[in-house]
């Protein structure tokens, strides 16, 4: 919303020496969000003055249309001799009233004007538009050309009203009230302590029978209808510049009288208004739900295809204007066409002032993508008892400005209704902001914005007409609190209590994170929206419970209207899009929520907000909720060790995805079982399924390996991508994070080293797990080093698994009889337990 100081200074008597800046920073702690003040004409510099037009002289021989002008400046250039100027506009003719600029000035921009030759003539000074003077779009695009009774001479820069200030003001959603200079001048009276000249505040005659006939057959929609006529209205009445400048600085177009003077009102008051031609209406004036099929074509000259839940307002052919957003074009008012004397002019108007439902206006608004002026105020809110003094101001003006005849005839179509009323208790505000502001700071406050209040320790407070955002306690208390000042309330810092700190979930959340950094990896955070399709991209089976998933009933997109089961989807996309940009080697990892539906559905009960929620209030939301375990997970692409003077680089492969999920175990302390797999989108061959032990039993808690190829094609994402995920919240439940200090054996160490050969399909997993058991208690570690590969030597089909096996006592050194038996047992156990064969 932009005010005009000068126009605010007209409703609330602000001191002359307070500036645009004085007023924002007042505006801006009583809370309304000022964010600029645009100094029109700071930068412009006189003489600026009216000229009529003696002579044109048309200049032949460029490439455009020029003319010599002599103009009649009076004495503003010191011998009241006509100024030559040289001029390319073509709007203006002999004996127009225009707007020069003459020799010495400057204009907005910086633009020095000098007298200087051009096109074979001296030009002394410049015809000036209303785009070089900064004064916006006027609707001629050519030269401002003045009313004819306009004094030759006197200054344009009063005249035109060009030195101002204007506050652009961001209004928020709840404050519809302030996208009027009504309701902006309130809140500047009260932030002043200065009274208000209440604009609305006029004497409106009563309805009677004698007004044009209105139907309103849907009083949920419009709980009131105001309709007056003016008749007479003069064919060649203009606004006048006033208020022509007035709509430009509030950033509106001047369109013609009577338009002009309904977007004046709204811009004042708040209310949109709407002007029909008398003479195009037929019938009396409707307020219905649109019939499904109906069609209207609009204002902007645009067809439009009614829906069944559209209000419209209607004659007896139909609709004739989108309620609250738009009128049609069949009863559009029709200006004044000079070359025919007054043909096709309205002389009569009928005036509309309505109050439409926010919630039908903006839903018509959006589906028909049709924002307007009145639009955004209706959806907003508006002051339905404003309509009323809306039709008289508007009335007025017309009778004032066109010599128009008000005729007696009012229409007022009102729906019942209530006054909202609040209760509170007096120290409600107190206890929202932790300060005592006292029942009589209360009271005042409330009744400044326009509350009537009563009541001693609890008020009963009724809202104003204008204010229909205040609805609860809260809003009351915000309402105090604001225009106490925010800047007023203490600075107190909240006071923990001991011995609290991060959770343990979030310290593995925090060590998780900072050891995947620590492998190389890069964390890429990521919306948990998804579409279903992705599932079939992933190769899931029809059955699989990954495929439950919980979806949106208003989702930002409609692609994504589901929440993830899977990190993944979100990772892989992540991958593919750096990929495509050119970042080739890749490792990323997320940890994040996935969301599982309950088997039974609920319906979460609203919390209360005046107190804190009761544990029994908080497990039944819970209830509601969806399973949101957290998972992390990793995808790789790429090299994973790069190349260089150190030596040759490698790819990145389904061990390292495997070593990831091993990082994460070891920072959860758990223990992770790893055995071969086949899940979904990995390869089948270079799968591995990661498990633990929950209560005795074995559960699956993710997968690790190289992404099958048919996945890869399908997604889009670069060969031998590999990916690993896991559900981080049984891993925390199954580990132990307390510091386990490390047994130190004075004694020496004895390694013995074993290669045994196995069929090709053996997981090595499987072999050490058999020598580890097999070699016990004396085993320290075991470490594979070794695989072997060759038909020649080992057969086809088999493999050659070279182990590492360090042995150590605590209460003494080995012996080698000792060490080799231990060896020896394991490779027993792992020949009956895998086929092994010990490699000669």
């Amino acid at each position: 919303m932009r005010v005009p100081l000068s126009w605010l200074r007209e409703y609330v008597d602000l001191p002359a020496t307070e500036t645009g800046r004085d007023v924002q920073a007042k505006l801006i702690s009583a809370g309304l969000e000022v964010e600029t003040v645009e100094h029109l004409g700071a930068d412009l510099k006189g003489p600026l003055v009216v000229g009529q037009v003696l002579t044109i002289e048309e200049l032949e021989g460029f490439k455009k249309p020029i003319r010599f002008c002599t103009v009649d400046v009076g004495r503003a250039n010191g011998t009241g001799e006509p100024q030559e100027i040289v001029c390319g506009a073509r709007n203006f003719s002999v004996g127009d009233k225009v707007v020069v600029v003459l020799p010495g000035a400057t204009l907005p921009g910086g633009f020095s004007i000098s007298a200087r030759k051009t096109y074979g003539k001296v030009s002394h000074g410049m015809i000036c538009s209303s785009d070089e003077l900064g004064m916006g779009d006027d609707g001629t695009h050519g030269i401002i050309v003045l009313p004819p009774e306009t004094e030759v001479g006197k200054d344009a820069v009063e005249l035109l009203e060009l030195v101002d200030e204007v506050l652009d003001i961001a209004v928020t959603a709840n404050r519809g009230d302030c996208l009027s200079i009504r309701g902006v001048a309130r809140e500047t009276a009260i932030a002043y302590g200065l009274p208000l000249r209440d604009p609305a505040l006029l004497d409106v005659p009563g309805p009677n029978a004698f007004g044009y006939p209105v139907k309103v057959s849907d009083p949920a929609g419009c709980d009131r209808f105001t309709a007056r006529t003016v008749t007479g209205l003069s064919p060649e009445a203009r606004s006048p510049i006033w208020l022509q400048r007035r709509l430009q600085k509030v950033g509106m177009r001047p369109i013609s009288l009577a338009v002009d003077v309904t977007n004046y009102v709204m811009m004042e008051l708040g209310q949109p208004l709407h002007a029909y031609d008398r003479h195009q209406v037929q019938g009396t004036i409707g307020v219905r739900r649109a019939q499904e099929g109906e069609k209207i074509v609009t204002l902007d000259g645009v067809e439009r295809k009614l829906h069944a839940e559209d209000l419209v307002i209607t004659d007896d052919r139909g609709p004739i204007g989108l309620a609250g957003v738009m009128g049609g074009a069949d009863t559009e008012i029709a200006d004044h066409d000079p070359s025919e004397e007054g043909a096709g002019a309205t002389t009569d108007v009928i005036i509309e002032a309505a109050h439409f439902d926010q919630v039908s206006v903006a839903r018509t608004a959006r589906r028909h993508k049709l924002s307007s002026e009145a639009s955004r105020r209706f959806e907003r809110g508006v002051d339905p008892q404003a309509a009323a003094a809306a039709a008289q101001r508007t009335v007025d003006l017309l009778v004032l400005l066109a010599g128009g005849t008000a005729e007696a005839g009012v229409t007022e179509v009102v729906a019942p209704g209530a006054p909202h009323t609040v209760t509170m208790a007096a120290d409600h505000p107190d206890k929202v902001a932790g300060v005592t502001y006292g029942r009589e700071t209360v009271v005042r406050r409330l009744q400044e914005v326009g509350c009537d209040v009563y009541g001693q320790d609890e008020l009963i407070v009724t809202v104003p007409s204008w204010r229909p955002d205040l609805t609860d306690p809260n809003d009351l208390a915000e309402e105090v609190i604001r225009l106490e000042g925010y800047e007023n309330l203490p600075s107190t810092l909240p006071r923990p209590p001991a011995g609290r700190g991060l959770t343990a979930r979030q310290r593995l959340h925090r060590r998780i994170g900072r050891a995947l950094a620590g492998a190389g990896y890069v964390e890429a955070l990521n919306y948990p929206f998804v579409s279903e399709q992705v599932f079939d991209q992933l190769g899931l089976e029809a059955d699989d419970p990954a495929r439950r998933v919980v979806k949106l009933v208003n989702p930002l997109s409609d692609e994504e209207p589901a929440l993830r089961t899977s990190l993944l989807p979100g990772l892989l996309a992540a991958l593919r899009h750096n990929d495509g940009r050119g970042s080739h080697d890749l490792a990323l990892f997320e940890t994040g929520l996935v969301f599982q539906p309950r088997d039974a559905a609920r319906v979460a009960a609203n919390l209360p907000v005046d107190r804190r929620p009761s544990p029994d209030d908080i497990a039944a939301l819970n209830a509601a909720l969806p399973d949101q375990p957290r998972h992390v997970a990793v995808v790789l692409a790429g090299a994973r060790e790069q190349a260089g003077w150190w030596g040759k680089g490698r790819p990145a492969d389904w061990a390292d995805a495997v070593e990831a999920a091993r990082t994460v175990a070891r920072e959860a302390g758990a223990e992770l079982g790893i055995r071969k797999g086949q899940y979904g989108p990995w390869h089948p061959g270079r799968c591995a399924e990661l498990t633990v032990t929950v209560d005795g039993a074995e559960r699956v808690v993710g997968h690790a390996g190289e992404l099958h190829p048919r996945v890869l094609k399908t997604l889009g994402l670069p060969a031998r991508s590999c990916a690993m995920e896991l559900d981080l919240d049984v891993l925390e439940r199954v580990g132990d994070t307390v510091p386990q200090a490390p047994s130190i054996s004075t004694f020496p160490v004895a390694t013995q080293d074993v290669a045994l050969v196995v069929d090709a399909y053996v997981p090595a997993a499987e072999v050490e797990a058999a020598l580890r058991e097999g070699a016990g208690e004396l085993l320290e570690s075991i470490r594979l080093f070794d695989v072997y590969e060759n038909a020649e030597q080992l057969g086809e089909g088999r493999k050659s698994l070279a182990y590492a096996l360090r042995f150590r006592a605590n209460d003494r050194t080995l012996t080698v009889d000792e060490a080799s038996a231990a060896r020896e047992a394991a490779v027993a156990l792992a020949t009956d337990r895998t086929g092994a064969v010990l490699r000669g």
